[in-house]
């Protein structure tokens, strides 16, 4: 009973030194929050009090170092915008958009409170800045400049909302400023029609998904309806230039995009494996114990390998008078290899290795040199065990194999193990095409805020 009530008076005692330390931090923080700011670092003053009044809002020391430093950092925001606004107007009304910010959060702690002559003068220059943008929206819109006078119309929000028309006419601005954007065939230097509208579609949906709002604003990639509708299928297989801007333009769309597959060089060969590969053996000896061994399993293992190497072009082109926005030629390579092996495995495959711990600890020459053979071989990322399942699996499914997704990863330059036979290479080279979106991708990104009038595309009339 004694100890009993010796531990209770100690629990006691302890809660109490945690309920004084509670009070006692914000207090503390409170204090340094009043010598930071008397040493003239008021946002570290401003950074501890409010740390303090987050423990414990009602902390009178933190709510008066608060108020301190809250105090000097606005006479030091006022005094700087005062200064800044007799040489820039423009921003020192950002400045009060930020002084306006801050004062609003600092309300959860403290008011901070604004001479009516400041709110006037924050009025004055935020007003400044909104009739500022307001006629430069104006001017850009004169100038053939729809993109650049939306983003003018759309500050005067910011400084001043409403501002006389401005809304109206940032929606009006952002109507003329919509890029639409049409992805024609792509030309093909091998293969049937299908290849350059199969290219085509993957661009484009790829475009589609990737240049969507807020990733690009103004850039609209029309649907395969849009084009394909209008076209023979002589046109399909080929249609010139100026042909393709024309059926854009008649399709609603300010851009067209014209691509083409250049002539395919392949090369394939023959690369071999052949070592002795590690099996774990685990047996019982007399005792019933479990007893572990190695023992070496010889292997061959083939490898097809065939290199596909061929250039993919793209031009973004204006359909309002054909100047060329954007042109990239980028050269491709992929390279596809199946693996073939005449071996069985027996039993669980995590049991195999290509090379065992004894051997790498005995002889790591090697096992390093075991290791770099099977990389030449069957790649960086082929796995002893994939082959051995795939040997294992071929057995079971002949011919079960999914050409169209396996084809599809051999075109990303996925390692994949396949023990039929390689794509030809035009079928690779197809494949490769539909995923070598990114660069067409990122000149439409680049040249979505952009007006054509700072492209040198002619001021012609809008066709819409």
């Amino acid at each position: 009973m004694f100890t009993s009530r010796r531990v209770i008076a100690a629990a006691a005692l302890s809660v109490l030194a945690l309920t004084f330390i509670g009070c006692a931090g914000p207090t503390k923080m409170a204090e340094k929050s009043q010598q930071k700011l008397a040493s003239g670092d008021m946002w570290r003053a401003w950074q501890l009090a409010t740390r303090a009044l987050d423990r414990e809002p009602l902390n009178p020391s933190a709510r008066e170092a608060a108020a301190a430093a809250g105090a000097a950092i606005s006479d030091d925001w006022q005094r700087r915008i005062g200064a800044l606004a007799a040489v820039d107007s423009l921003r020192a009304a950002e400045q009060v958009l930020e002084f306006v910010n801050f004062r609003g959060n600092a309300a959860h702690y403290t008011t901070l409170a604004v001479s009516p002559a400041w709110s006037t003068a924050e009025r004055t220059l935020r007003q400044s800045a909104a009739r500022r943008s307001y006629t430069a929206g104006r001017e850009a819109m004169a100038a053939k400049r729809p993109k650049l006078a939306f983003e003018r119309f759309s500050e005067c929000a910011r400084f001043e909302d409403p501002w006389r028309d401005a809304a109206k006419l940032a929606d009006a601005a952002y109507q003329q400023a919509l890029t639409r954007v049409a992805v024609m065939p792509v030309t093909c230097a091998w293969g049937d029609v299908g290849v350059g509208q199969d290219v085509a579609d993957s661009w484009r949906d790829a475009a589609m998904h990737q240049l969507e709002p807020p990733n690009a604003r103004f850039t609209r990639v029309l649907g395969a309806d849009a084009i394909d509708s209008r076209m023979t299928v002589a046109q399909l297989a080929h249609l010139p230039r100026a042909e393709a801007v024309k059926l854009a333009r008649k399709a609603g769309a300010q851009r067209v995009v014209l691509g083409s597959l250049g002539p395919v060089k392949s090369e394939t060969n023959l690369q071999y494996f052949r070592e002795k590969v590690a099996r774990r053996i685990v047996q019982k000896n007399a005792e019933g114990q479990s007893v572990t061994s190695w023992v070496e399993v010889p292997i061959e293992v083939v490898a097809r390998v065939r290199d596909v190497d061929f250039e993919v072009d793209h031009e973004v082109v204006s359909t309002k008078d054909g100047t060329t926005l954007a042109h990239q030629r980028t050269p491709l390579h992929r390279r596809a290899r199946v693996v073939w092996t005449s071996y069985v495995p027996e039993g669980e495959l995590d049991r195999y290795a290509l090379v065992s711990d004894v051997l790498r600890a005995a002889d790591p020459e090697r096992a390093k040199a075991i290791e770099t053979r099977w990389k030449t071989a069957c790649g960086d990322e082929t796995t002893l065990q994939q082959v051995l399942s795939a040997s294992r699996q071929s057995r079971e499914t002949r011919g079960a194999q999914d050409a169209r997704g396996t084809l599809a990863r051999f075109a990303l330059g996925t390692a994949f193990v396949f023990l039929q036979e390689l794509p030809g290479a035009q079928e690779l080279a197809r494949a490769a095409a539909e995923q070598a979106w990114q660069p067409l991708v990122n000149d439409l990104a680049k040249l979505d805020a952009v007006d054509d009038v700072d492209l040198g595309v002619a001021g012609t009339d809008d066709p819409r």
